[in-house]
């Protein structure tokens, strides 16, 4: 049987194009189509006590679920009277606590790191979610009043800043917490005296103020804390303050007092 073939050079440029074409027919279709979104659609699913339990996962949580609300409810300190941030115009007396709290409980941490006092602290009213019943004061207390994972900073201010400070708690319609300082506001609402840790406010210094991490930011528009010299994360949360503080104590106490008075 005889064939007759084509010669070399016409064979070799008819493979070449056969090769193209297929490589071709590969790539487009391997090129994807464009997809849009057209429609969103969402289905709601409750969820409440029309839900099944599940016996097995209700099982295994159990112990950790008791063990958490044994905790959280075990007795540390107790409150002769409920204390509240709507019992007094200038300052009240769960606000005065927290101040009170978080200077003493910051100032040792400040101290060791850095060598400096802490001078004074201002904590802001919305920050405390709830009342300190009359009672047994227990973990659960601190989750109730600071609900938040806020940390404790120390910032440095200049005393322009500091006047800042203490003309916004003057002017701001909500009393908010402060300790390390006496006020004594003229009916016109400007400053008569301002003494820090007793001593007369000098313009010239500068003053380390504790306060909560929130605040640091310009939360609740304390602006004036975005001209720190510096700042210092203690690590230490504002909610665990208050628990080693009720852990220390027996009794708690606080009253509507005149760190900030007004003539």
């Amino acid at each position: 049987m005889h064939f007759e073939y084509e010669d070399k050079e016409s064979l070799l440029f008819k493979i070449k194009q056969i090769v193209v074409f297929i490589t071709i027919c590969l790539l487009t279709s391997c090129v994807q189509e464009k997809t849009t979104l057209k429609s969103v659609t969402g289905t709601e699913i409750s969820i409440d006590s029309s839900l099944s339990k599940n016996i097995e996962i209700d099982s295994f949580i159990q112990p950790y679920f008791n063990r958490i609300n044994s905790i959280l409810d075990s007795t540390l300190a107790y409150a002769p009277k409920t204390l509240t941030k709507s019992d007094g115009s200038l300052n009240t007396s769960i606000g005065n606590l927290m101040a009170d709290m978080i200077l003493e409980q910051s100032n040792p941490i400040f101290k060791s790191r850095t060598g400096h006092d802490v001078d004074f602290v201002l904590f802001n009213h919305g920050g405390m979610r709830s009342i300190i019943s009359k009672g047994n004061i227990s973990a659960r207390t601190a989750f109730e009043v600071m609900p938040f994972e806020n940390s404790i900073s120390i910032v440095e201010l200049s005393g322009k800043s500091i006047i800042e400070l203490v003309n916004f708690v003057i002017k701001n319609s909500n009393p908010h917490p402060v300790s390390g300082i006496q006020l004594t506001i003229h009916r016109n609402n400007h400053i008569k005296e301002l003494k820090i840790q007793g001593k007369p406010f000098d313009a010239n210094r500068n003053y380390f103020i504790a306060t909560s991490s929130y605040l640091v930011t310009g939360g609740d528009n304390m602006v004036f804390f975005k001209n720190a010299i510096t700042v210092t994360d203690i690590d230490y949360s504002i909610r665990n303050a208050m628990i080693d503080y009720f852990n220390k104590k027996d009794t708690i106490y606080a009253e509507v007092d005149n760190r900030i008075l007004k003539l």
